[in-house]
């Protein structure tokens, strides 16, 4: 049921940016538009990614125990996939909540591809991993 109702609140805060601002929330692109500190640009971002962080405190403080981990990774594997994931974004001109999250939405067939390209790699690169894991 949580996930259903993240669902929604995802889905209603990329619909009220789209309509208030006329803006994809895609956050690959948000931050880099926050780096880079485009006139007019900048504070709608910094209100947005606030309201990212702030949410995930909040839900820290009143249900901490969504945040134990409870994978086998390493150190080092958390570092390799944030490598890949950025790389993957670069490559794809977007991240995961552009595309799948508003991309698909609009049935935007780069977005239908990328979306299905993040999934079958990300298959693949957690199966690599346990894989790895398993070698002596």
């Amino acid at each position: 049921m949580n996930a259903v109702f993240g669902g929604a609140l995802i889905g209603l805060a990329a619909s009220l940016l789209l309509l208030a601002n006329g803006k994809i929330s895609g956050i690959s692109g948000i931050v880099a538009g926050a780096i880079s500190a485009q006139r007019g640009e900048f504070w709608w971002r910094i209100f947005f990614l606030g309201g990212l962080i702030s949410g995930g405190l909040i839900l820290q403080i009143f249900e901490p125990e969504v945040f134990k981990v409870t994978t086998r990774a390493l150190p080092w594997d958390y570092i390799i996939a944030g490598l890949l994931v950025g790389f993957g974004t670069l490559m794809g001109n977007g991240c995961t909540s552009g595309h799948g999250v508003c991309g698909i939405s609009r049935l935007s067939p780069r977005s239908l591809m990328a979306t299905f390209t993040f999934i079958v790699f990300g298959v693949i690169s957690a199966k690599l991993f346990d894989w790895l894991r398993e070698v002596p």
